[in-house]
C-alpha cells in the first residue's frame, strides 16, 4: 500500500539522520579520532541496524566534511589543520556579518529584529538561557555541554534573522568548526576559563539593537578562537632535519 511504503521512507530517513547525528557527536566528543577508520558493517553492527541508513548517514556526513570516504577501506574521521580552522572562522564571520548586515539600516541599528514585540522578546530570552549554560561549561572547561549548549544557542539565535538557509548554513559550518577545534582542544589538560564565553552579551547588544557592540563581540569571539588554537603545540614533534 503507498502509505506503508511512505511511512517506511520516514522511517529510513529518520534513523539515517539518527545515526548521521550519533556519529556527529562521537566525532565531537573524541571518541572516534581524527584519521580513525571504520566499515558500514562495524557502524550498523554497533548500533544494531541495517547496512543502508548506516552508509547513508556516512554519505551525508562525507559531504559535511566530517568523514573522508574511502571505496576500498570504508570511512575515517578527516583530520583538520590549524589552516583548515583559520579558513572556517573567516567563513563564520562572514556569514554571521552578513546577517547583522542584512538587518541594519543606515545608522547601524537592527530594523528587523524588534526585542519589543513579545514573540521576539520571548525567543531571545530563550536564546539568553541557552547562552548561560553555555557560558557556564565554558568557564567550567567542559567542552562537550558546551558543544551542545553552543550549536544550539546559535541555532536559536540565527532563526531570529528570518532566513532558514542562513541558519541551517551556519549551524553546518559551526558544526564543522567544533569538529575541527575538538582534535586540538582536547589535547589541552585543563580547559577552565579558556573558552569563549560572551555568549550574554552578545545577546544583550542585540536586545539593544546595538549592532556595533555585536560586531565587536563576533571579532574579539574570532580573535580569541584563532588565538586559542594557533597557540598549541605541535601535535607531533618536528622530526630534526
Amino acid at each position: 500500500m503507498p502509505g506503508t511504503s511512505g511511512n517506511g521512507a520516514v522511517t529510513r530517513s529518520t534513523l539515517r539522520q539518527q545515526i548521521a547525528d550519533a556519529l556527529r557527536d562521537e566525532v565531537l566528543a573524541g571518541r572516534l579520532q581524527p584519521g580513525q577508520e571504520f566499515t558500514v558493517k562495524e557502524i550498523a553492527d554497533q548500533y544494531g541496524v541495517s547496512a543502508t541508513p548506516v552508509r547513508e548517514a556516512l554519505v551525508d556526513l562525507s559531504a559535511q566534511g566530517l568523514l573522508d570516504a574511502d571505496q576500498h577501506r570504508g570511512f575515517r574521521v578527516h583530520e583538520y589543520s590549524v589552516d583548515d580552522f583559520r579558513g572556517m572562522i573567516e567563513a563564520r564571520g562572514l556569514v554571521v556579518d552578513g546577517m547583522f548586515h542584512a538587518l541594519t539600516d543606515p545608522e547601524g541599528r537592527l530594523s528587523s529584529l524588534r526585542p519589543e514585540e513579545p514573540p521576539v522578546a520571548a525567543a531571545l530570552a530563550g536564546v539568553r538561557r541557552r547562552g548561560e549554560e553555555a557560558q557556564r561549561s565554558a568557564l567550567a572547561g567542559d567542552l562537550t555541554v558546551l558543544i551542545g549548549y553552543d550549536l544550539r544557542f546559535w541555532r536559536e539565535l540565527g532563526a531570529l534573522f528570518g532566513n532558514p538557509y542562513l541558519t541551517a548554513f551556519l549551524h553546518r559550518l559551526r558544526v564543522q568548526t567544533w569538529v575541527c577545534a575538538v582534535q586540538h582542544l582536547r589535547r589541552l589538560p585543563d580547559l577552565r576559563g579558556r573558552l569563549w564565553s560572551e555568549h550574554t552579551d552578545l545577546v544583550d547588544s542585540l536586545s539593544r539593537r546595538d549592532t556595533d557592540s555585536a560586531r565587536a563581540i563576533i571579532e574579539s569571539y574570532n580573535a580569541h578562537a584563532l588565538s586559542l588554537i594557533e597557540r598549541l603545540p605541535p601535535d607531533r614533534p618536528d622530526r630534526p632535519d
